[in-house]
């Protein structure tokens, strides 16, 4: 059974609304990805002289880095309407085709997790964006033909967590193809300032740096720190947020020193225990810890990589003297 994470779980409406609130409202309050956001500030400008839809871009890399918030900031720099969905949402080509023929000219069209739609969906797309119109096949054998639906220029912008999933003839309809790093936690602290003045929390320096450190990189994790810390000052009637606070908070939510959650040290102990430290293959580890093998390679690995704890070879996964140390201490 998939455990549900405060960390990197999909967030709940209730989330959705607050994150909503904290979101950047123009490129001069979205902080950090300093060369995407150049990037795509250029485009726009661009776009805006020649008033004529933005080019198409590809946005990759976790979740959670602010995807959606660049995509809204798009959609309102040009004064056009943003539209979203899910790429696994849409389950036949005549979903997409409602879309795509009642968005109006210059919208945006934002699919996120675009890696996951069906190949058959994703075909339409291919003249959609190059020629902005529907190729769309009626009837089946030798009397089927060939249906043209011409659509309003407009600018599709995917998110993906794998562009290595992406079929190539969609990959190469992007104009642009920009990746998300991690933030680094003195960008989280500037975000955490910001943010923290929205919701109204007085956040103390040392607090606030403690919070982006253990954030994991992720602006939707240190938003989702904030507001439980904020919640355990608040009913222990503290007037702001102290060092203490977020030390007792955390430890609430079993994230450790590292950032880590239960999971996290889960997956690192069954390779030490289990395994005598590896290498231990994808399957084995999925069928040990009764995890899909796609959750762990795409939710639970990708930070163990990036802080050197988990390591992969050619054999399977192994652990570092880093993360041994860590976990037997």
């Amino acid at each position: 059974m998939t455990e549900k994470r405060f960390l990197t779980g999909e967030p709940k409406k209730r989330d959705v609304e607050h994150d909503a609130k904290l979101r950047p409202e123009d490129f001069s309050e979205y902080i950090g990805q300093k060369r995407v956001v150049e990037n795509i500030d250029l485009m726009v400008k661009s776009a805006l002289k020649r008033n004529a839809a933005m080019d198409h871009v590809l946005l990759s890399g976790p979740p959670g880095l602010g995807k959606t918030s660049l995509a809204m900031i798009i959609a309102k720099s040009i004064g056009s309407d943003l539209h979203v969905i899910s790429g696994p949402a849409i389950e036949k080509k005549g979903d997409l085709a409602a879309i795509l023929t009642n968005i109006a000219p210059q919208d945006v069209l934002f699919i996120d997790e675009i890696h996951r739609m069906h190949i058959s969906v994703e075909e339409i797309l291919y003249s959609a964006m190059e020629d902005f119109r529907l190729d769309i096949l009626i009837g089946q054998g030798a009397s089927a033909r060939t249906m043209q639906i011409d659509l309003v220029p407009f600018t599709l912008i995917g998110a993906t967590t794998r562009s290595g999933l992406l079929s190539n003839p969609l990959r190469d309809r992007f104009m642009a193809h920009l990746h998300f790093d991690y933030y680094v936690p003195e960008e989280l602290a500037v975000i955490l300032h910001n943010n923290a003045k929205k919701l109204g929390v007085v956040l103390n320096e040392n607090a606030k740096l403690e919070i982006a450190r253990r954030s994991r990189g992720t602006p939707r994790i240190s938003n989702r720190i904030l507001r439980r810390v904020r919640d355990y000052a608040l009913v222990k009637d503290h007037d702001s947020v102290q060092l203490d606070d977020v030390d007792k908070a955390l430890e609430l939510l079993d994230i450790d020193s590292m950032g880590l959650d239960s999971m996290d040290r889960k997956i690192l102990k069954v390779i030490n225990e289990y395994y005598n430290n590896g290498p231990v293959g994808i399957d084995a580890l999925s069928a040990t810890l009764g995890e899909d093998k796609q959750t762990i390679e795409e939710v639970y690995e990708p930070f163990l990589l990036k802080e050197g704890l988990l390591l992969r070879t050619p054999r399977g996964r192994t652990l570092s003297k880093k993360a041994i140390d860590h976990i037997t201490n």
